[in-house]
């Protein structure tokens, strides 16, 4: 009797190794598969004519130089508006997006897969101009009641405008408001079509300097406006290629700490790629600092939670944001090691 419960037992150990050993294959040629694993392209998405790390990697081939030894191509997308480029990481069109917040704050609302993962920006001084025709009859905010002001929604230039409406009790609805591009908008305004503009300092200054065109309310006045433009990751490919991620915000930081230490030639290129106002560019980026820095700092997170609380009450975003699902600092703080280390 002992016998046959050695022999079972001894098929049964021996079947077990089989198994055992069955599975340790198994898992090799998965690791294998796994560290062989990569994507064809890279996506990279900004607002058009795109953020500034994002055009001086246009212009130098930053990201494709860092994956080029990995056989992986990447492409760089522009878009229209904020809510195009968000939909698009979201549907998984592109992997990554540098956008406004208002655009990264509603898609996070809405309950998509997508990660906070870095700053694209986070520049205090500059904001949003609201311009008038040179000879226009208005003066003051409380003017624009019931005028015609073009502004493309949904974007920081909307928050702004509605912030400087509700300091002196208006909102959006007592405007007629126009979703216009500047292509549209300042070609309007030139003709008397459109009683104002609100704009980026550097958009608006183009008629500015020319003298078709006067500011009616800076709102780099209110500096405690500023909210972190940012970067995001479509979270299915974060969590199949963090690694990428890592490299890939690595490569940010390298960007921002080279437009630091070329200030001139920095401007340069963003003047010329966004056919900008040298003067209103300098003026933002005064002391040739650029604020680039990635990191996700605590004030950063605060200053978009500000902000998502702002566009609920104005009615600019629908839902509510989990923000231990959406931030993940891990690929940042990854990325700065790995600098450090080198350095």
């Amino acid at each position: 009797m002992s016998k046959i419960f050695f022999s079972a037992f001894r098929r049964l150990l021996l079947k077990s190794v089989l198994v055992a050993a069955a599975g340790l294959v198994t898992i090799v040629f998965v690791a294998r598969g796994f560290a062989q694993d990569k994507p064809d392209v890279i996506r990279i998405g900004s607002t058009a004519p795109g953020h500034l790390k994002f055009i001086l990697a246009q212009q130098d081939g930053w990201w494709e130089k860092e994956f080029a030894k990995d056989g992986i191509k990447v492409e760089l997308v522009t878009f229209n508006g904020g809510s195009e480029a968000t939909t698009a990481l979201a549907t998984g069109a592109i992997e990554v997006t540098y956008t406004g917040n208002n655009p990264a704050l509603r898609v996070a609302a809405s309950g998509a897969d997508v990660k906070l993962i870095g700053l694209s920006s986070y520049v205090k001084a500059g904001g949003s101009s609201i311009i008038v025709k040179a000879d226009s009859p208005l003066k003051t905010l409380q003017d624009l009641r019931g005028k015609k002001v073009a502004y493309l929604t949904g974007t920081v230039r909307h928050s702004n405008f509605s912030k400087a409406l509700n300091s002196v009790g208006l909102t959006t609805a007592d405007v007629e408001g126009l979703n216009l591009p500047f292509e549209a908008s300042g070609p309007a305004l030139a003709r008397g079509d459109i009683d104002a503009i609100v704009e980026t300092d550097s958009t608006a200054a183009k008629l500015v300097d020319t003298g078709e065109a006067r500011v009616l309310y800076d709102t780099g006045a209110h500096p405690e406006w500023n909210v972190p433009n940012v970067i995001s990751v479509n979270g299915a490919f974060a969590a199949k290629y963090p690694d990428l991620v890592r490299r890939l915000l690595k490569v940010d930081i390298e960007i921002s700490r080279w437009a630091d230490a070329h200030p001139d030639e920095t401007i340069k290129t963003f003047v010329k790629a966004t056919k900008s106002s040298e003067k209103s560019v300098r003026k933002t980026y005064s002391q040739g600092l650029f604020y680039q820095d990635p990191k996700l700092t605590d004030d950063a997170i605060a200053a978009l939670k500000g902000e998502e609380k702002f566009m609920a009450g104005a009615g600019l975003l629908k839902g509510s944001i989990d923000y231990g699902k959406w931030v993940d600092k891990s690929f940042v703080d990854a990325a700065y090691t790995e600098v450090a280390a080198v350095q």
